[in-house]
């Protein structure tokens, strides 16, 4: 057995970008390695090599890459995770494991209109009660989000799969359990969109690429699972930005439903617009940079991003195993908490996630509660300043002690390329038979660049960027020492990154609306495997101000 030698890291990276940048032949016919291919190497990682050393290091780099040939000849499915597991747990951290009852608001009374379609921006609470109480079938539910999935659809571009006969069948079985008195809980005949990310058994699960548009998973997600269980009803695989980038797929641009004009964001495009329009009552989304954030305040949404390692993403698409996490994207703050205690913890089949409780209480106010906000984020001068003021205004009305607060002082932006390297190795498949050329976009900006310019990420540098991210995480931890939870601005400063690196999860929500009419938001970051909190927090914030009961006026 070789053993590894002191360049053997160092160099890694370097070895597989070389294809690209022309240094040295294909496999097939490659020459040994010279000084200069060395010397131009080390000026793409900033380093710098004496002769001596060049020449020491000249036998090392060729094995190595003659070991890449070999590891490239395997295959490796994206469903392969690497033996590496992220940790976001600061040391000596630990956590309440009781679980107690969970107290969701009281439900008002809740009659059916007149107009069976004015049930399409009901809550699912709502909905709930309304199926429950047998008011409203799941078969008139499901038919209903169907058809206006085909009439309003298209305009936002925002379907890749309707899965109706998947959808009727769970919805005939949903009515005939409640009829029968087997009632499953408040998802039980509820409607809802999957992105296109998440396998269903028996359906394409395109990633919203071309090169993966006839690709059928014969699985069920784990999520798509959980919520089959709770007796929810998938009605359509919704678009997401090709893999899981911006709101761009290989069927067109999905749209703002608020202004059709512009795209609704991604990566979770068609769960957002599918949404915030009232073509499904919920939807699953997924976060690895904002993918829940962003499309949730173009579209007046409201997400849910729990912490990493509460959901299990066994049957989704592994982007960056280290940062990927799925949640729940809702029209108001309750009904993600619903999802969410519908999807949660561990499913023996991503070593990921945790078993531990979700105590959910919901408050009318937040008297006793610390809430941190980022005071440098707050101070800057950016168009959504005062309406994100005007949510600390409220949030001291309700009772609530603001502290301020600043964020841990790293470069937390360099820090990114943590994600490139993830998903360059996860879609390593397409750069190597071209098959990247595919993708829609081309742009600089996008995937195939990403890709490529990723073999240029030394090992040794992703190694020590996420041995930053561990003294980031002590940080968070010494900081969130001091208060319940924090309030940000969805994008200014540092911390949509930084927390989606430590893995600390995240309530957005509508907090207005900006001059041209379109939705603003603001963000409740929490302690880790703590929803509970901000989920609480968030929902009196709401319900004093009621943003989200605005709904765009071409999709009423």
């Amino acid at each position: 057995m070789r053993h590894p030698r002191p360049y053997d890291v160092i160099v890694l990276a370097l070895l597989l970008l070389v294809p690209a940048a022309g240094l040295f032949s294909r496999p097939q016919d490659k020459p040994k390695l010279k000084r200069k291919q060395i010397a131009a190497a080390e000026q793409v990682i900033g380093l710098s090599f004496t002769k001596a050393e060049r020449d020491s290091l000249l036998k090392d780099v060729e094995e190595n890459r003659a070991s890449y040939d070999s590891l490239r000849a395997l295959e490796l499915p994206n469903a392969v995770a690497p033996a590496l597991l992220f940790n976001p747990v600061p040391e000596d951290k630990t956590f309440d494991t009781r679980q107690v009852p969970i107290v969701y608001s009281p439900i008002d009374t809740v009659k059916v209109p007149e107009k069976l379609e004015d049930l399409a921006f009901y809550s699912v609470a709502q909905l709930a009660e309304l199926l429950r109480t047998q008011q409203v079938t799941s078969m008139q539910l499901t038919t209903m989000y169907l058809e206006r999935l085909k009439r309003l659809g298209p305009q936002l571009e925002c379907v890749v799969t309707l899965t109706e006969e998947l959808a009727l069948s769970q919805a005939q079985r949903a009515d005939e359990e409640i009829a029968a008195g087997t009632y499953r809980g408040p998802l039980h005949g509820v409607p809802y969109g999957a992105k296109d990310l998440l396998a269903a058994k028996g359906y394409p699960t395109t990633w919203g690429a071309v090169p993966y548009k006839d690709q059928v998973i014969d699985e069920d997600a784990t999520v798509v699972q959980r919520l089959e269980g709770a007796g929810a009803v998938l009605i359509a695989k919704l678009t997401l930005g090709a893999l899981a980038w911006g709101d761009v797929w290989f069927g067109g641009k999905t749209r703002n439903p608020w202004n059709l004009e512009q795209g609704s964001s991604g990566s979770s495009a068609g769960s957002a617009a599918a949404t915030a329009a009232g073509l499904v009552p919920f939807a699953i989304g997924s976060e690895t940079w904002g993918s829940i954030v962003s499309p949730s305040t173009r579209c007046g949404a409201t997400g849910l991003r729990p912490t990493y390692g509460r959901v299990s993403r066994a049957g989704a698409m592994a982007l960056s195993w280290s940062m990927d996490k799925l949640g729940p994207i809702c029209r108001n703050v309750e009904d993600c908490a619903l999802v969410f205690d519908a999807i949660r913890g561990p499913d023996g089949l991503d070593p990921t996630v945790v078993d531990l409780p979700f105590n959910y209480h919901y408050r009318e106010d937040l008297a006793g509660l610390h809430i941190g906000y980022v005071e440098s984020a707050f101070e800057e001068d950016y168009p959504n300043q005062a309406r994100d003021q005007a949510v600390l205004d409220v949030l001291r009305e309700l009772g609530a002690e603001l502290v301020p607060i600043n964020l841990p002082d790293y470069p937390i932006d360099e820090l990114a390329f943590i994600l490139s390297a993830e998903a360059a190795a996860a879609f390593d498949e397409l750069t190597l038979s071209d098959r990247d050329d595919l993708l829609v976009r081309q742009i600089r900006n996008a995937w195939p660049n990403s890709f490529r310019s990723s073999r240029f990420i030394p090992a040794v540098e992703y190694i020590q960027a996420n041995r930053i991210r561990w003294q980031v995480i002590q940080e968070m931890e010494r900081i969130l020492a001091e208060v319940d939870l924090y309030v940000s601005p969805a994008f200014v400063g540092d911390n949509l990154l930084l927390t989606n690196l430590t893995g600390h999860p995240c309530v957005v929500l509508p907090n207005g609306f900006n001059d041209q009419g379109s939705p603003t938001s603001i963000t409740f970051m929490g302690q880790l495997y703590d929803e509970a909190t901000i989920l609480a927090v968030a929902r009196a914030y709401q319900e004093a101000t009621g943003w989200h009961l605005t709904h765009p006026a071409a999709f009423r």
